[in-house]
């Protein structure tokens, strides 16, 4: 079954640096689209970043434009969140996606924290 678990959360001070994973089993990695969402307390989830499987290209919301990036490594059935320069307002729990025969599955989430 299609599995997909983050890590690499952590509580950092505001201007640092945190790279996320989501280790993904149980379809063809290399064949789908990935995405990052978030989601704050008391707010809806909210998109973050994509990257798609068949030319590796990469979309961001807009306020992580230039901090954030994502990346995959489809030989180890993994993709990345390389968060830069990090805000208070990035706090919030980190999901990866992905639809797979129609059907969108989530990770557990891993939490960011932002102090100020």
């Amino acid at each position: 079954q299609v599995q997909l678990v983050e890590s690499g959360g952590g509580l950092v001070q505001a201007g640092g640096s945190l790279r996320l994973s989501c280790a993904a089993s149980g379809f063809m990695f290399s064949k789908y689209d990935m995405r990052w969402y978030r989601q704050a307390p008391g707010k809806e989830r909210e998109f973050v970043a994509r990257i798609n499987w068949y030319d590796g290209r990469t979309y961001y919301e807009d306020s992580v434009k230039g901090r954030f990036t994502i990346s995959r490594d489809n030989a180890k059935n993994t993709m990345y969140l390389q968060m830069s320069s990090l805000k208070p307002e990035d706090t919030a729990k980190y999901y990866c996606d992905t639809q797979y025969q129609g059907k969108d599955y989530w990770g557990q989430g891993t939490q960011v924290t932002v102090s100020s």
